[in-house]
């Protein structure tokens, strides 16, 4: 169900461990938005639906606050994500 780091942290060159870790922090906030939000989806008690989406917010916060120190750790990335934001509005400008 839930993804497992796609590479050995203990192989990783040193120079590249922090970017790695932050990248496998995103994953793990990913899946459980992932998981809370469609298990809020199946329930029909609203007190637990409630709980579980709040909960969903709170690890998009968390994506937030890894995507922001990954983007100090590897300052290519900020640059990259700001173009492909720019390509899609350009794309959706358009269509």
């Amino acid at each position: 169900m839930l993804s497992k780091i796609p590479i050995d942290l203990t192989k990783i060159k040193k120079e590249n461990i922090n970017k790695e870790i932050l990248r496998a922090g995103l994953i793990a906030e990913y899946d459980a938005v992932n998981l809370y939000e469609q298990m809020a989806e199946l329930t029909d008690n609203e007190e637990i639906k409630k709980v579980l989406l709040d909960i969903a917010k709170e690890e998009k916060e968390h994506v937030g606050e890894f995507q922001t120190l990954l983007e100090k750790e590897d300052p290519e990335l900020k640059g990259a994500m700001e173009e492909g934001k720019e390509e899609v509005e350009e794309l959706l400008k358009g269509g």
